[in-house]
C-alpha cells in the first residue's frame, strides 16, 4: 500500500512541523553530505565537556562561533543547491562568526535573548550564500526575511533547538546505559548524528521566509 503522507504545503505557508518534517526528509535523503555537518558541532561538545569555564568563555565567540559558521555555510550550500563564488562564501563564513560570536553571552543569563538574536539575524548566512546582495546589506536582508513572519522564525528555531538538545541528550544516555561509551564518546556520536538537523532545518527555514517576503 502506498504511505499515506500529509500534502506538502509550499514553503510560504509551511509550519514548524512541515519544516521540522521537510528538515529531517532532506537529512535522510542525503545521510552522508549532512553527517558530515555534525562533525565539527561533536568535537566543540566534547571539548567544551572537558574543559573549564573559563576556556570556554574564550572558545566560544573565537574557534567554536568560526567553526559553527563554517558548517552553516556548508549546510545552506547543500540545502539551497547554491554555488557561490569563493567570496561571497568568505563574506558568508565572516558573516556569520559575527552574528554567533555574542549569542554565548546571551545565553548565560538567560536563553531567550540569545534565541531572538538569531531569530533577528541567523538567515545572514544563507542570504549570502543564495542571494546577489552586498555583505553590507546582508544583516538588514536577514532581518527583513525574519520579520516577515517573526513567530515561526522564532518557533522553528526554537523547535529545531529543542528537538535536537533532547534528542541529543537522550541518545548519550543510550549510549551509556547500553553501550557502556564513556560520557565524551557518547556526546561525539550523538552530537555528530543529530546536530545536522538544526543546520539543515535552518537552511531550509530560509526558504519558508524568502518565500514569505515574496
Amino acid at each position: 500500500m502506498a504511505e499515506l503522507r500529509p500534502v506538502a504545503l509550499p514553503p510560504a505557508e509551511r509550519t514548524i512541523g512541515q519544516l521540522l518534517g521537510e528538515s529531517i526528509r532532506f537529512y535522510g535523503d542525503n545521510f552522508w553530505p549532512c553527517l558530515v555537518l555534525g562533525l565539527p558541532a561533536a568535537a566543540i561538545a566534547v571539548v567544551f565537556r572537558n574543559v573549564s569555564r573559563e576556556v570556554q568563555l574564550v572558545l566560544a565567540p573565537t574557534a567554536s562561533a568560526a567553526l559553527i559558521s563554517a558548517t552553516f555555510v556548508r549546510a545552506s550550500v547543500l540545502v539551497l543547491e547554491a554555488l557561490p563564488a569563493p567570496r561571497r562564501l568568505l563574506s558568508a563564513w565572516l558573516s556569520g562568526w559575527a552574528v554567533f560570536a555574542p549569542v554565548p553571552f546571551l545565553v548565560i543569563a538567560f536563553v531567550l535573548p540569545g534565541l531572538l538574536w538569531l531569530t533577528a539575524l541567523g538567515l545572514v548566512v544563507p542570504v549570502l550564500v543564495a542571494e546577489v546582495v552586498p555583505a553590507s546589506r546582508a544583516l538588514g536582508r536577514a532581518w527583513r526575511l525574519a520579520r516577515a513572519d517573526f513567530g515561526h522564525t522564532f518557533g522553528a528555531l526554537f523547535t529545531l533547538a529543542v528537538v535536537v538538545l533532547l534528542s541529543q541528550s537522550v541518545l548519550v544516555f543510550v549510549l551509556r546505559g547500553f553501550g557502556d561509551a564513556a560520557e565524551s564518546v557518547s556526546l561525539f556520536l550523538a552530537s555528530v548524528v543529530l546536530s545536522p538537523l538544526l543546520f539543515v532545518g535552518t537552511a531550509l527555514l530560509y526558504v519558508d521566509q524568502a518565500a514569505r517576503v515574496e
